[in-house]
């Protein structure tokens, strides 16, 4: 039986692709909870406002996978990164960076940041799901 995560959170700002991207997660079973934030100082702010309820014993899933859109209005998928690593985070998290961008430089970018485990191009698809799973859990 494969593992099931507690929480995956999309970081998109396009919301056809995180309606698409949500069914996806949902018919392969492999999360109790999918969490969407369209913007990336949204998706932050719930990082910080989970990993406080995990001291707290609050009820807020801090998500083990996160898939992260690079080209957002306002902060794009760089600066999350930047602003992550400011973050205190009391477990692992797999990031992948789901884009359109075919920009090989950024696939270059994203693979020499330690925080980003993958780079993926859109759409998210069941055969990428079990593929991150495979490598990462």
């Amino acid at each position: 039986m494969r593992p099931k995560l507690n929480c995956i959170l999309l970081v998109d700002d396009d919301e056809a692709t995180n309606f698409l991207s949500n069914i996806i997660l949902e018919e392969s079973g492999v999360s109790n909870h999918i969490k969407t934030k369209q913007t990336a100082r949204a998706a932050l702010d719930y990082l910080a406002e989970s990993a406080s309820a995990i001291n707290t014993k609050n009820n807020l899933p801090y998500p083990d996978l996160i898939f992260l859109d690079i080209n957002m209005p306002a902060m794009d998928g760089w600066e999350f990164i930047e602003r992550f690593r400011e973050q205190k985070h009391p477990q692992k998290v797999v990031i992948v960076m789901l884009t359109t961008s075919i920009n090989p430089d950024d696939k270059i970018k994203a693979l020499r940041m330690p925080e980003i485990s993958s780079f993926e191009h859109k759409p998210l698809t069941a055969e990428m799901v079990r593929s991150v799973f495979e490598r990462f859990f």
